[in-house]
């Protein structure tokens, strides 16, 4: 079945290129957003050609080096080619990846110079609230409940004398760096985006496997919040150039990517409006002084019905179409606010459809609440179902290939790293979400 969430081609502001560094399934995602509100192609600046960009017909694919001077020289190429040619939209530089926001950021001024509008925060900005331990400073400063962290300066591990702190909670944890942006370039046996640590003795291998990486950032220790995938929420807004948060979305997180390098990405989820979290991220952006998109990893803590903000991402997420399918194109409202100058009302995304990008059936098998297994059955049935890389206007044999492909290979990837077995066990052994839900 190909989806698609049409738009009227009408906007005077079709005249843009965007040209998007990277390659998974949130590129393509952004892709297909502009294409369906303003018919344009886009430039995709990728180290490889992955299957979630390959051999699509609404883009056009320049490969470039990781290093942060080979990006810029490969976009100040794009911007010289594409003014040789006489062209004359409005190029946006945009990307879907921590560590490409931060290089994008800094290198601000030579990517306007050679004809780009760069939507992303001031970089000293995104550098602190990137940082893990620093938003959840700015939650704590707001009021904004977080989990009880520890954070672990690894700035001293080469001296001899240096000791970790205490853990002044209970096993298990959770164990995460800092800053993503810090972690990039270190390699290790076992690495991961997030570590689930059972014991004290394990939490101590992982630092002395830092430790002699020469890791030289943050390490967060987290409590870990009970409760399967179903008590995450994703929440994703944009603040434009006066700092209004003029575009919300959230939803309810049916199911995670569960394999080292996707561990956290949903796979699957409902948009919801959550007035609790949407309120609370809106605070947090324009107390900041916030521009552009953020995503939000939100889970709400059974054990007292409060939302816990975990951290947020300074870019739009790997799971944007979310947002065209809940009925607001992000692509339109950065479009106007950056391009046109346009100051819209604020808005928020809140069409219930199911976000899916897993085999239908195996949603079904692991998702145990009877309640959101009666919604998804219900939106499944009434045709409310999208996979951002079903797109009819960009449906060759290739395409229709991978995501055939992709789609099996997911059930043996969630047989791999979560078996049946341990949902079930992580199910039975929490309590259920209280009635009451506490605002954030």
């Amino acid at each position: 079945m190909n989806e698609s969430v049409s738009h009227p081609v009408t906007s005077p502001a079709a005249a843009v290129r965007p040209v998007i560094v990277g390659s998974d399934i949130g590129v393509y995602a952004l892709a297909r957003s502009f294409h369906e509100r303003y018919g344009v192609r886009t430039t995709v600046a990728a180290f490889a050609e992955p299957g979630p960009i390959a051999g699509s017909a609404i883009i056009d694919l320049v490969l470039c080096g990781t290093g942060a001077q080979e990006i810029v020289a490969a976009l100040t190429r794009v911007a010289e080619q594409h003014k040789a040619a006489g062209r004359t939209e409005t190029l946006i530089a945009l990307t879907n990846m921590d560590w490409v926001v931060v290089i994008l950021a800094h290198h601000r001024a030579e990517l306007e110079a050679a004809g780009y509008v760069v939507p992303f925060a001031d970089s000293a900005l995104i550098d602190r609230i990137s940082d893990k331990a620093e938003f959840m400073a700015a939650c704590t400063e707001l009021g904004i409940p977080v989990p009880a962290t520890v954070v672990q300066d690894f700035a001293h591990a080469a001296d001899p004398a240096w000791q970790p702190l205490p853990v002044g909670f209970a096993f298990p944890v959770i164990a995460k760096p800092a800053s993503s942006a810090d972690y990039h370039d270190v390699r290790f046996a076992g690495k991961k985006k997030i570590f689930e640590i059972a014991t004290p003795d394990e939490l101590e291998r992982l630092y002395a496997s830092l430790r002699g990486a020469g890791f030289r950032g943050r390490f967060l220790v987290q409590e870990m919040i009970p409760g399967d995938d179903t008590q995450m929420r994703s929440v994703t807004a944009y603040a434009d150039t006066s700092g209004r948060v003029t575009l919300r979305c959230s939803a309810r997180v049916l199911l995670e990517e569960r394999t080292p390098a996707a561990r956290g990405n949903p796979s699957a989820m409902i948009v919801e409006r959550i007035d609790p979290i949407l309120d609370a991220a809106q605070r947090l952006l324009e107390h900041t002084g916030w521009r552009g998109f953020a995503n939000f990893d939100v889970k709400l803590d059974p054990r007292d019905g409060v939302f816990k903000f975990f951290e947020q991402n300074p870019r739009i997420g790997r799971n944007n179409y979310y947002l065209t399918a809940g009925g607001q194109n992000p692509t339109e409202v950065l479009v106007d606010d950056v391009v046109l100058g346009i100051r819209r009302a604020p808005v928020t995304a809140e069409r219930e459809v199911l976000y899916c990008v897993v085999p239908r059936s195996l949603l079904k098998r692991y998702v145990l609440n009877p309640v959101l297994s009666a919604r998804i059955v219900r939106l499944m049935k009434s045709g409310r179902v999208v996979h951002p890389l079903r797109y009819q206007a960009d449906a060759g044999w290739r395409r229709r290939l991978y995501v055939l492909t992709a789609l099996v290979n997911h059930v043996r990837k969630y047989r791999e790293f979560y078996p049946l077995e341990a949902l079930r066990k992580n199910y039975a052994a929490n309590a259920p979400t209280p009635v009451s839900e506490r605002k954030a």
